[in-house]
């Protein structure tokens, strides 16, 4: 997820582990400093291209091993440092890792895909329950973890507070659990009904608080998407979108095979000119558009234009 959540996440974490052995701010701060430590894997944009970025960010910073790994260090540095000489050495420990691992699992959370089990294999996993940037996850952390703190008069009441926030969020993550099965119930009944056989499907949510969806089902040469709304009664139909993984022929071979494994097979390809765009539904999913020609699976694509004999421009953009 957005960095503010994962920091107020870290935040809260520190509070609610040592913040009764130190000061408080200390436990806020170093919380949140540790919990955006992952990532900083975007400072490799410097040294990496935007192609060989799509595979490391998110990659080993957001893997099981980091977090454990990462955590001994930090004990390691924290204690040699002196910076928390009241808070025992085990506990430290399982600050840094609960800062660490749960940056790992809010963002296995979203539909972005984290490569957790990183060195050992490089699958994308991902719930996709949530989008990306949620106020409705993040603002209880937020209350929970600064009203103690700010307001003089409830000042004893801080870690209260804390755990209030942090239930909240949580309890919100579990609901959209809930709110997904009852969407992929729906998106199944109508393949169903429509007869049309699949070779995966996803669902997923589009804006803040889960409250819509689109579902998305993979067949051998193109997609069938439907957009939900959890409280409203459906009144769109499936709409269909050829695949066209032929022109991926017409770019470099590891461009392609990097696009397939990013989308975790759920994209559609269209050819302008020579360039050609890739959409990516797993990750870039803002909403069909229909009133173009042909219409579009969502607003967002990756751009590959030729450029020269021996290389080629890579990036984005979006329709209008």
């Amino acid at each position: 997820m957005d960095s503010v959540t994962q920091a107020a996440l870290g935040a809260a974490i520190g509070q609610a582990t040592i913040g009764k052995q130190t000061n408080g701010w200390k436990a806020i701060s170093l919380g949140a400093f540790i919990a955006t430590i992952p990532d900083m894997d975007v400072l490799l944009y410097a040294v990496y291209d935007s192609v060989e970025m799509l595979r490391i960010h998110r990659g080993i910073s957001h893997s099981f091993v980091f977090a454990i790994v990462g955590a001994s260090l930090l004990t390691a540095l924290f204690k040699w440092m002196k910076w928390l000489p009241t808070v025992s050495v085990v506990r430290v420990w399982w600050f840094n890792f609960l800062c660490l691992v749960t940056h790992m699992l809010l963002d296995y959370c979203t539909a972005y895909g984290t490569q957790l089990l990183l060195p050992f294999s490089n699958v994308r996993l991902g719930l996709d329950i949530v989008n990306v940037v949620d106020p409705v996850y993040t603002i209880p952390l937020l209350i929970g973890t600064l009203g103690g703190m700010l307001i003089p008069y409830w000042k004893e009441q801080k870690f209260r507070w804390n755990s209030l926030g942090l239930m909240l969020s949580t309890s919100y993550l579990v609901a959209t659990i809930f709110f997904k099965a009852n969407i992929d119930a729906k998106f199944d009944s109508d393949l169903r009904t429509e007869n049309i056989a699949f070779t995966q499907r996803m669902s997923m949510p589009v804006g803040m608080a889960s409250l819509k969806w689109y579902g998305v089902a993979r067949t051998a040469d193109g997609l069938y998407m439907k957009p939900y709304n959890l409280w409203r009664a459906d009144t769109a139909s499936l709409t269909y979108f050829p695949v066209q993984d032929e022109l991926l022929e017409r770019v470099d071979p590891d461009w392609a095979a990097t696009m397939r494994w990013f989308s975790k097979g759920y994209y559609a390809v269209e050819a302008i000119g020579d360039t050609t765009r890739f959409y990516n539904l797993q990750v870039d999913m803002r909403g069909m558009v229909l009133d173009r020609t042909p219409p579009a699976p969502t607003k967002g694509y990756f751009v590959y234009a030729p450029n020269g004999t021996s290389s080629f421009h890579f990036g984005s953009g979006a329709l209008d």
